[in-house]
């Protein structure tokens, strides 16, 4: 009986010291010591340092460009006509233009994609007439006649051929600027140009029925008539060194006291590299 009581004794002491240990440890309802303040605005500083840190700016792609085709020489054939003829005006068969331009090339430094081409070159147009002549060479009219000549005399060929010392700009995008000659190319601009002659051409003189009665060529020149500066909007679309083109005269080709407004317009297609 007394050992028992003994052990139960040790018991109660043991299990009362251990409870009074854990008090001591962690005290009930004691406030947790607040943080250093040094250390809190320290982690606060790291925390905006961390958030603020930029990011490394990207790097703009690059391209060699000392060996690229940069559409030096242009080369175009197109279809023309004109806007704006009246009815009285027999415009038919292939009116055709032929321009050929030297450029130079000036690559963005900003973004070689995009650059300028500005050059110089010759440009001349071929307009037909059905029936019909132009008297540029009428030097006492005050306005430009186009006489009608169906049913009668008339050439079987006659053209009215304009020929401009032509100066085009472009705004070029390249999608590949290092290899032009294969890459997809894309230019907006215009060309400005002065006339350097302008003449007619009739061959062949027939009568009413379609007889040949004179095998012979005629020629008159004069720019009389016509306004002798040239302004266009162009386009130009190509992949590698062949695509397609269009350009438009904003002002008109006769002078406005001359004859009636047309605005010749043209499109082909181009050839372009080196």
């Amino acid at each position: 009986m007394k050992k028992h009581f003994i052990t139960v004794m040790v018991f109660l002491a043991t299990t009362t010291a251990v409870f009074a240990q854990k008090r001591h440890r962690n005290p009930p309802n004691q406030p947790v010591a607040p943080t250093d303040s040094a250390t809190l605005v320290n982690k606060a500083l790291q925390s905006a340092a961390a958030n603020n840190t930029p990011e490394e700016p990207k790097k703009k792609k690059t391209w060699d460009l000392s060996k690229r085709a940069a559409d030096h020489f242009m080369f175009q054939l197109g279809y023309d006509n004109w806007a704006g003829a009246p009815d009285s005006i027999h415009i038919r068969g292939f009116n055709r233009s032929a321009n050929f331009y030297f450029m130079f090339d000036f690559p963005f430094k900003t973004d070689q994609r995009l650059s300028i081409g500005a050059g110089l070159g010759i440009g001349s147009s071929n307009i037909f007439f059905h029936q019909q002549e132009v008297m540029v060479a009428a030097y006492t009219n005050t306005t430009l006649a186009f006489p009608d000549e169906q049913g009668g005399n008339h050439y079987k060929k006659f053209k009215l051929v304009t020929t401009y010392l032509e100066a085009p700009v472009e705004l070029r995008f390249a999608l590949d600027p290092e290899h032009m000659d294969k890459s997809w190319k894309f230019a907006v601009g215009t060309k400005i140009g002065i006339m350097l002659s302008a003449y007619t051409k009739g061959k062949n003189l027939q009568n009413g029925v379609g007889q040949t009665i004179g095998n012979y060529i005629q020629k008159e020149s004069s720019k009389q008539f016509f306004n002798t500066p040239k302004l266009a909007g162009t386009f130009r679309v190509s992949k590698g060194v062949i695509g397609v083109f269009g350009q438009f005269q904003v002002n008109s080709l006769i002078k406005t006291s001359a004859g009636p407004s047309v605005f010749p317009f043209s499109g082909g297609i181009t050839l372009s590299g080196l």
